[in-house]
């Protein structure tokens, strides 16, 4: 009986505060905590022993990076006195405080800090998109974006403009036909950036189809529903597909913690809206900014500060103001930097109007 009891609390581990998902979120706050507690104060819980730094996908895509410079080990990215539990977490247990983990821990925390991000409905291509550009010759090239939320919504144009720009180059446009897909109303949720885009396109003959969702890939079409039900298909000799992207199982499949499948939280405390230990960071929310690294970068001192005033029995002081930044590269030398909070509301930081070409 003794052993039985002896192993079951191994099994078990406690700590002040828990961290769930290693990404650009959840390493911020807990480097951002670690210096205030003590050691294994904090747990992070991270499956992957690789950490990719994601904005880099779209520049290896276009050939200006090399895939290996988007990865470090993940241990060099955990702070001192931080425990890395190598684990997934399987359950949520926000009634009990505690969380469930694929290898069948049972990890007791006094404040949470849910970070698990977006996963891709399908594997990262961003090696193998820089070979089909070189080697793609002339015809109808397609570019799509999905219609669910997803990470960066630049990222399906930076491509296609980097496309067009290294085929101009290579003399291979002339004889290109470039379409843009998109469910969306418009090129950009930011109307001023909207209109810089269109102008962009227009000078490129880059044709921009609205209303239309990518639902099948053929060999050589795409077949895409329109908001109407029709169907649409357009043939295709090179084809760019944003994939679809949702948040993980393990978030929603927990009905306590989710809205339409989203982490629940205040929009400006980032506080879950229900269960006032527990807060969430990146991706996963529901808050209705733009999921890029710069709203992470701004949401890790919201959360760390909220949290350390939950802790000590005080009210989430610190407010998140919807911020995000998504730089555009319209070409290997140009872009626009588009930056904004809730409501649309531009929010510019340069000393230069940022719709015109500035990098």
């Amino acid at each position: 009986m003794s052993l039985a009891l002896t192993f079951l609390s191994s099994l078990c581990y406690r700590c002040k505060v828990l961290v769930v998902g290693g990404g650009a979120g959840g390493c911020s706050v807990a480097w951002r905590l670690h210096r205030k507690l003590g050691d294994k104060d904090i747990i992070l819980i991270e499956p992957s022993t690789v950490h990719y730094y994601q904005p880099l996908f779209t520049l290896i895509g276009a050939g200006i990076k090399a895939f290996p410079q988007s990865q470090r080990p993940f241990k060099s990215l955990v702070p001192p006195r931080v425990m890395w539990l190598k684990d997934q977490v399987d359950e949520f247990d926000p009634c009990n405080n505690i969380v469930h983990t694929q290898c069948g821990y049972r990890v007791r925390y006094e404040v949470m800090v849910i970070g698990v991000g977006l996963k891709n409905d399908y594997d990262k291509h961003c090696t193998k998109c820089w070979c089909c550009i070189q080697q793609f010759d002339g015809g109808h090239a397609v570019f799509t974006f999905p219609k669910e939320v997803g990470k960066c919504s630049g990222a399906a144009q930076k491509i296609m403009y980097l496309a067009h720009d290294y085929w101009s180059q290579r003399k291979v446009h002339p004889r290109t036909n470039i379409t843009y897909v998109t469910p969306k109303d418009a090129l950009f949720g930011i109307p001023k950036y909207a209109r810089a885009l269109n102008k962009i396109a227009l000078n490129r003959n880059i044709a921009v189809n609205h209303h239309l969702e990518l639902v099948e890939v053929k060999s050589r079409a795409a077949v895409f529903r329109g908001s109407n039900g029709q169907t649409v298909t357009l043939p295709y000799n090179f084809l760019h597909v944003t994939p679809p992207m949702s948040p993980p199982a393990c978030l929603t499949k927990c009905s306590e913690l989710i809205d339409d499948g989203y982490l629940d939280v205040h929009k400006y405390t980032l506080q879950h809206k229900c269960y006032p230990n527990v807060y969430g960071i990146g991706d996963c929310l529901n808050t209705p900014n733009s999921k890029t690294a710069a709203a992470v970068a701004q949401q890790s001192g919201i959360v760390a500060q909220n949290v350390w005033n939950t802790m000590y029995g005080r009210p989430p002081t610190a407010k998140y103001d919807g911020y995000g930044a998504c730089p555009i590269l319209t070409s290997y030398k140009a872009g626009i930097i588009a930056e904004f909070k809730y409501g649309g509301t531009v929010c510019e930081t340069l000393p230069v109007d940022q719709v015109v070409n500035v990098l």
